[in-house]
C-alpha cells in the first residue's frame, strides 16, 4: 500500500537540509519548502495529501473534483521538472 510506504518513509527518513527524502523530492519538483513541511506533518498525523499533475485544463478539472470533497486546503504549485504543467496538492 502506497500510504503505508509513505508514512514509513517519513518515519524513518533520512533528513536532507531539514527535510525528509520525500520532502527534498517535492522541493526539487517546485513545491515550496513551507508547503512540504505542511504536507509531511499532515502525513505524520494520519491525514492524506492528494497530488495531481497535468495540463492547466486537467488541473482545473482535478481542482473541481477535489473541491467537492471539502478539503482542508488546496494549493497549486508550478512544476519545475521538464514541464511547465502545474501540480495541485490538497490536504
Amino acid at each position: 500500500m502506497v500510504i503505508g510506504w509513505l508514512v514509513g518513509a517519513l518515519e524513518g527518513a533520512v533528513i536532507v537540509g531539514g527535510l525528509s527524502m520525500l520532502g527534498a523530492g517535492l522541493v526539487s519538483m517546485g513545491v515550496p519548502k513551507n508547503s512540504v513541511l505542511k504536507y509531511e506533518t499532515a502525513l505524520k498525523t494520519d491525514k492524506y495529501v492528494v497530488m495531481a499533475h497535468g495540463t492547466a485544463e486537467e488541473i482545473a478539472h482535478a481542482r473541481n473534483i477535489i473541491s467537492s470533497t471539502n478539503p482542508h486546503s488546496i494549493e497549486e504549485h508550478q512544476a519545475v521538472i521538464d514541464s511547465p504543467e502545474p501540480a495541485l496538492a490538497a490536504d
